[in-house]
Formats: structure tokens, sequence, C-alpha cells
């Protein structure tokens, strides 16, 4: 599945998604992908056809337990790029 919408969630859609939004769009850009939307929103927004790729903290893992595994990243720290960017090139080949 082409990845085309990734959705970056946390428990307001203010502080910690936008931190994750802006992480996310640098390395898109980094391993070749600035095509992909990157939007970021309250976790309440997440339904699994709301993006083609959802990306949280581990401390929110549970309310994204209704969306598959393949389109769900679960970050153990959301201010580690190298995470970021390991899961993210995982999904996206």
């Amino acid at each position: 599945m082409a990845i085309k919408k990734i959705l970056c969630a946390c428990g307001s859609g203010l502080g910690s998604s936008m931190i994750v939004h802006m992480n996310t769009e640098e390395i898109l850009k980094k391993i070749g992908h600035p095509e992909v939307q990157v939007e970021h929103s309250t976790i309440s927004d997440i339904n699994p056809e709301a993006a083609d790729l959802f990306v949280v903290g581990g401390d929110l893992a549970d309310f994204v337990s209704n969306v598959p595994d393949e389109k769900k990243i679960i970050l153990k720290n959301i201010l580690d790029k190298n995470e970021l960017e390991e899961k993210l090139k995982a999904h996206l080949g």
C-alpha cells in the first residue's frame, strides 16, 4: 500500500503531535518522500480510514488499538529522530 497521508496524534492535538509532525516532514524529505502529506491532530480523530499511517507516542498506544499494526508507528521516544526515521523507512520501503 502506498502511503499518501500520515497523521501524527497526541492527547490535545497541539503539543507532541506538532513536534512529531515537523520531525516526520523533515525525515520524509531526507529519505526522498516529500510528496507524503503529514497532518497532526488529537487522538480522538484516529480511525483506520483517516490516514494511511498513524504516528503516536507509546503512552497512547492503547488509543490506536483499533488500527492495524501495518498502519501505525508507536514511538518509544517522540523526540528521537533516529527511531522515527528507522520506523518510517520500514513502512515506506
